[in-house]
């Protein structure tokens, strides 16, 4: 068995929802850093991630998603990269109190275009990485890479010792699902095999209902931990904000498929709340019941 399973033990593992709409519900400025909100805001931070806690998530991230220097550069808080992310760690174990996992959360730096560039972005990602592991991650998780870049994060965050998964962004398009840059799910496994990550998954993009494909394809292109973590539909805009239709119910109704599909951690991206997550647990519970029904014939 894996270091990723022995982690997060029998599936499905719920995670958290998304961080940017409950931040926005609680006043974050359009170019406002949420990274920044860990060293000034640092009490909102930490009721956003005990919500998850409490709605039943058994895994959240750190708010670090755009917390390499690369990244903090563009709001001028690079020299701040190993703190915000230290302090990012520390708010989410403070959260999780015990009685849930701590995901680090790495998102991609969008520099990864000339050459020479390489060697500064994987420098940002140790700098990240180091300061998550620092303030007491239990694991990592590159969030919405493309394949070479996330190649770079993976190589910087395996550096840590600590077990790494690494979730792309799948466009749907004639030839199915890809990321960007034109890989499929069964190719981006594949990539990430060779690095010697601990899990691969998906995240972003379409609704719960789209990921079966991209979940099947990649459990039957590896044994690995499979991290699924769609958004709540697709948005559209009411004056001037993205609203999401999907309910939470109609979300977690999808968890018994996309576990069959191998699933091993399911939670929510954009658009997912609380309340989604509350939805999630409760028909984990149930599946779980069931899967003890079938087992024995008695129900637990």
């Amino acid at each position: 068995m894996g270091r990723l399973r022995t982690l997060i033990g029998p599936a499905p593992l719920v995670l958290d929802g998304g961080w940017a709409t409950e931040f926005q519900a609680r006043g974050l400025g359009l170019y406002e850093s949420p990274d920044a909100w860990n060293l000034t805001r640092p009490d909102d931070v930490l009721a956003v991630a005990r919500s998850y806690v409490e709605a039943g998530a058994q895994a959240i991230l750190t708010n670090t998603f755009q917390a390499n220097p690369i990244s903090l550069d563009r709001v001028g808080r690079s020299a701040e990269a190993r703190r915000i992310n230290e302090e990012g760690a520390r708010i989410s174990r403070a959260a999780a109190g015990g009685g849930a996992l701590v995901f680090g959360s790495l998102g991609p730096t969008g520099a990864l275009s000339s050459p020479g560039s390489e060697r500064r972005v994987a420098d940002a990602f140790a700098i990240q990485a180091q300061g998550l592991v620092a303030g007491g991650v239990d694991a990592l998780v590159l969030e919405t890479f493309d394949v070479a870049e996330a190649r770079v994060a993976a190589r910087a965050a395996l550096g840590t010792g600590i077990p790494v998964v690494a979730s792309f962004y799948f466009a749907e398009t004639p030839d199915g699902p890809r990321t960007a840059s034109g890989f499929s799910p069964e190719e981006a496994v594949r990539a990430m095999i060779e690095e010697g990550v601990d899990g691969v998954g998906a995240n972003c993009g379409a609704g719960i209902g789209g990921f079966l494909d991209v979940c099947r394809r990649m459990s039957a292109a590896c044994s690995l931990p499979i991290w699924i973590k769609p958004n709540a539909g697709l948005p559209v805009l009411e004056a001037g904000r993205a609203v999401y239709a999907e309910t939470p119910e109609a979300f977690a109704a999808n968890l018994p498929a996309l576990v069959e599909a191998g699933a091993t951690c399911v939670g929510g991206c954009c658009g997912t709340t609380p309340a989604f997550v509350a939805a999630l647990r409760r028909e984990a519970e149930t599946l779980g019941q069931s899967r003890a029904f079938q087992r024995d014939g008695s129900q637990r």
